[in-house]
């Protein structure tokens, strides 16, 4: 398995930190992928899949967004918080993240993972889960914004996503969005609106969703409180085959 290490994001705000994973059997120059976490930090699961990308053949850093709490919560911030134990606080902690800040930490968390040794240039994707599946939506509008488009996005069920449509032109970045039918956080009607808005009413054939049956919100998370094991399996299949076919490993 591949070993995380700690790394410094540097920003004008200060350095950020993050986690780093670099694929093990790596020759050559790799694709890199941010990763953005849910609202209970840069948990087990989270870094699981960090690892799972790393293990795939990527680059993969994932900044500690809640370490720009005022002030930081250790716990959360190092090593995350389990659902049963800290619903509520994570919440809490979530709604007291800076997104202004946290977009413009995504974007230099990108031109960090960019600038590593082993990774190609301009081959810098974004994936988030659930409050960072709507934040690596909108940093991969303000990257094409400025001139630094991600090479590909992939969303689980992004929370934010609702209050974000109006920055759907400005992805123009490959996409796969993954949401559940039973999502009580996100309801259908409003998982339509997300589809309607992000493929531009299924003009833009560059951007994949696909809906996941009988499936709750943050489905893919293996705490019982909402893991759903057959759509989980079938998104990170969907996942793999998507960031095979956009960000190929041995591709240019």
């Amino acid at each position: 398995m591949s070993a995380m290490l700690p790394h410094q994001i540097m920003t004008s705000r200060g350095p950020l930190p993050s986690l780093l994973w670099l694929p093990q059997r790596a020759t050559g120059l790799v694709p890199g992928i941010v990763v953005f976490q849910e609202i209970y930090g840069l948990s087990d699961y989270v870094r699981a899949r960090c690892a799972d990308l790393a293990e795939l053949g990527y680059a993969v850093l994932a900044p500690q967004l809640f370490a720009r709490l005022d002030p930081p919560v250790a716990a959360v911030q190092e090593h995350g918080v389990e659902p049963q134990d800290a619903l509520a606080e994570a919440l809490e902690l979530g709604g007291k993240l800076n997104w202004d800040l946290a977009v413009k930490d995504g974007l230099s968390a990108m031109s960090a993972l960019g600038r590593l040794g082993p990774v190609k240039k301009k081959k810098v994707a974004v994936l988030g889960f659930c409050l960072g599946g709507g934040l690596a939506f909108n940093v991969a509008a303000a990257a094409a914004t400025a001139g630094r488009p991600a090479a590909a996005l992939v969303s689980y069920y992004g929370s934010t996503l609702p209050q974000l449509l109006d920055l759907a032109p400005q992805v123009e970045c490959p996409s796969l969005h993954v949401f559940g039918t039973d999502d009580d956080y996100i309801p259908m009607e409003q998982v339509e609106r997300i589809r309607e808005a992000v493929t531009d009413g299924g003009a833009r054939e560059q951007v994949r969703f696909e809906l996941h049956a009988g499936a709750g919100h943050a489905f893919d998370n293996p705490n019982p409180l909402f893991f759903h094991e057959e759509a989980s399996k079938a998104a990170w299949a969907q996942t793999q085959e998507f960031l095979a076919a956009e960000l190929p490993i041995d591709g240019p």
